[in-house]
């Protein structure tokens, strides 16, 4: 029997980012997109503002925002640097997901500064990319510039804003190794 500990580290060492090429057509089912969900609700948030705040699109919704993105992307690129085919995996990659999360942080800025708030959200993201781990379901978060401009699409209230989609689906990928250097090159010990 594996401690939580060796369980644990085994989910964080085999996470990794499953792109929408691996996705496979097999919906997930909302129990398991709330178990996701509610495992962001357990970051770290200083004097409990607990900002991160999630749009869950499926369905039809996945193929509006897919034309969204492409729509923002064709009037926001200057017309000599506009790629068809960027236009088209906009819409491709919302296509292929089963599903997609907005990523959205409410600031209070009346209560702490907008640094802590994104990274409550980071950590609440980092929560959902290995419980989807564990469940074996591919996910990533996609930060692409249109997302500046989603704001009225996901219909944000005041102080939110959107800091990329988490594309989730199940996939036929295979495992790989980590591409990371020693964490002993990146510490500095001070014990005296």
């Amino acid at each position: 029997m594996s401690s939580n500990s060796e369980i644990l580290a085994q989910i964080i060492k085999n996470r990794r980012s499953v792109f929408t090429d691996s996705y496979i057509e097999k919906e997930i089912p909302r129990e398991v997109i709330e178990q996701i969900l509610e495992s962001a609700n357990y970051a770290p948030t200083h004097k409990l503002t607990q900002p991160w705040r999630f749009t869950v699109i499926r369905k039809t919704a996945k193929i509006k925002l897919g034309e969204e993105l492409a729509t923002l992307y064709k009037n926001t690129v200057a017309p000599e640097k506009f790629l068809q085919k960027k236009y088209d995996s906009l819409v491709l990659k919302t296509q292929k997901a089963d599903c997609i999360l907005a990523l959205n942080v409410q600031y209070h800025p009346d209560k702490l500064p907008a640094w802590e708030e994104l990274a409550s959200m980071a950590c609440a993201v980092q929560n959902m990319a290995l419980t989807a781990e564990s469940l074996n379901v591919g996910a990533y978060w996609s930060s692409p510039g249109m997302i500046e401009h989603l704001g009225e699409f996901l219909e944000l209230k005041e102080n939110e804003k959107c800091y990329g989609l988490f594309y989730m689906g199940y996939h036929n990928e295979q495992p790989r190794e980590a591409n990371r250097t020693p964490i002993a090159e990146k510490v500095t010990w001070m014990e005296g």
